[in-house]
């Protein structure tokens, strides 16, 4: 009877890791296919998540823009496995956790994957004292059945978007929607989209078709189109993008044709045209990129022909995602990354110039969701973007208005009669014994003064300046006061200000309060007077 009851045993326990065997091949089947609504499911009736379900749970919840879920998974798989997994999933799950506001979380993760030192509450201090605008926005169509990005101009008043409104397509597994269509719209004056209509033509398809754009006679158009045929990449089979020119011939799109640049292997994507006509930008992962998608330009000639496309280079692409760029008639290029630090998944960006720097747009236009496909008519101040904050694509219109960063007006300020700096009222100077940098008992007293100061005014930034009297040699004294200065900063830190607020530097001998600039000749007192830590505004 016992032999019995274990063969029971056996049998059950063998029934249930080929139950459990079989659910994750049925999951990873609809993984590998990108049905990732359809893994979540699947993966989460596994009961024993070992690593490669965990993984692959995680990725599912955060392509389809599950993020609390997505935050969850990838925290138990860090806890249960460590350093066994990939630094991809340190990357993922730093912008989950910024999606769902846990920025220390995210902080850890991206210091660690980028290896050095994210820091989300300086970054968005510092964005908040350099943006050049402020926006206000809203959702342009409340419609949660379907998703809307993709929007750009065409003509004087309409506008074109792409939408999974069309039920008549076929559903894409990845979100289980139909596929993509372009649409009509006119925009009123408060930027809501009305008299929505399919693009006239053979322009769309059963497959996803996005990202119009338009010459300025309105006879050429550029857009995307998934490619028909999948090609094996690693262990996936894959339908890439391709980008698209159409004509307008007797009032009809036609002569539809694939640039010669696209290609089955890679994509090629979000195109946007010039106000001249003479370059395109898109985003691309062909051979040759930093590291997934970047954008390129490419110039078109007089005879209709195409140049070579050209990398914008390091300024604008990183490793990661360089999406939706969009080049305006002042030559401001907009685009969306995931690569630069921001507010965390896709955030907006512009480059101007040689695009050798990039600037994000600040926090009055991105979240911590998708935000992305950004267009704006200079002179109006005006545009729309598309974001997924609300948890599905839609589209919002804004308006922005120039922004000057406030001066901070303090009661504490003062004009060092001595030196011509601007300088804390009442911060004083705190000064040091002889060759000693440690903060005397008395100095605290001036300090916490400081510290006071800054607790009541947080947007204000000094500048620690420590100093050192004559004697000693030029280089001796440098390093001294340079030691001076950091106890100093160190000790503002300790009693709460935040250390990105404060700055610290040694002027050794060169800036004495008297004439004490010879190692001998003056008395101790007038030579104390020089060994100091001085507090000077930078804002």
């Amino acid at each position: 009877m016992k032999n019995f009851y274990i063969l029971i045993l056996l049998m059950v326990v063998s029934f249930s890791g080929f139950a459990q065997n079989s659910e994750i091949k049925k999951a990873d089947r609809f993984f590998a296919q990108r049905a990732y609504m359809d893994a979540t499911d699947a993966y989460e009736n596994v009961n024993n998540k070992e690593q490669g379900v965990l993984q692959n749970l995680g990725d599912s919840y955060f392509y389809t823009n599950q993020m609390q879920n997505a935050s969850e998974v990838y925290k138990n798989l860090f806890l249960k496995y460590g350093d066994e997994v990939a630094p991809e999933y340190k990357f993922r799950y730093a912008h989950a956790s910024m999606a769902i506001g846990n920025y220390k979380e995210a902080d850890k993760y991206f210091s660690e994957f980028n290896g050095k030192e994210y820091d989300f509450e300086k970054f968005r201090r510092e964005l908040d004292s350099t943006v050049s605008h402020v926006f206000t926005s809203n959702q342009v169509m409340n419609n949660a059945a379907s998703a809307d990005f993709g929007i750009s101009f065409y003509g004087d008043d309409k506008v074109t978007f792409a939408s999974t409104r069309n039920a008549e397509r076929p559903l894409y597994p990845w979100n289980k929607k139909p596929t993509l269509d372009l649409y009509v719209a006119t925009a009123d004056e408060e930027g809501q989209l009305n008299d929505i209509v399919l693009f006239p033509g053979d322009i769309n398809t059963d497959t996803h078709e996005s990202s119009a754009t338009f010459s300025k006679d309105g006879m050429t158009m550029y857009f995307d189109r998934t490619n028909a045929k999948r090609v094996k990449i690693d262990d996936d089979k894959v339908a890439h993008i391709s980008l698209y020119r159409a004509k307008m011939v007797d009032g009809k799109w036609s002569n539809i044709e694939v640039l010669p640049f696209s290609s089955d292997l890679y994509s090629t994507e979000h195109p946007s045209l010039s106000a001249d006509g003479k370059k395109l930008y898109f985003s691309s992962n062909m051979p040759g990129t930093n590291g997934s998608f970047d954008i390129y330009m490419v110039d078109i000639n007089e005879d209709g022909t195409y140049g070579t496309p050209t990398n914008l280079g390091t300024g604008v692409n990183t490793a990661h995602r360089e999406q939706f760029p969009f080049i305006s008639e002042e030559n401001i290029l907009y685009f969306s990354s995931d690569g630069h630090q921001g507010f965390g998944n896709l955030d907006i960006y512009k480059s101007e110039g040689d695009f050798s720097e990039t600037k994000n747009l600040g926090a009055t236009i991105n979240s911590g969701s998708d935000d992305f496909a950004y267009v704006v008519k200079e002179g109006a101040d005006s545009g729309w973007f598309a974001s997924n904050r609300r948890g599905t694509d839609n589209l919002y219109n804004f308006l922005r208005e120039d922004y000057t960063p406030p001066v901070v007006e303090i009661e504490e300020r003062e004009t060092n009669t001595e030196t011509g700096r601007q300088q804390l009222k009442d911060v004083g100077n705190i000064y040091f014994d002889f060759d000693k940098s440690t903060i005397k008992k008395e100095s605290e007293v001036t300090l916490d003064k400081v510290v006071t100061i800054m607790k009541k005014y947080p947007s204000l930034k000094i500048e620690v300046g420590s100093h050192a009297d004559a004697r000693g040699s030029d280089k001796y004294n440098m390093a001294l006061s340079e030691r001076r200065a950091a106890s100093t900063l160190d000790y503002l830190v300790n009693h709460g200000v935040e250390k990105d607020r404060l700055t610290s530097k040694g002027y050794g001998e060169s800036m004495p309060l008297n004439d004490c600039t010879k190692p001998t000749g003056c008395s101790a007192a007038q030579y104390s007077k020089n060994r100091r830590s001085e507090f000077t505004i930078m804002n």
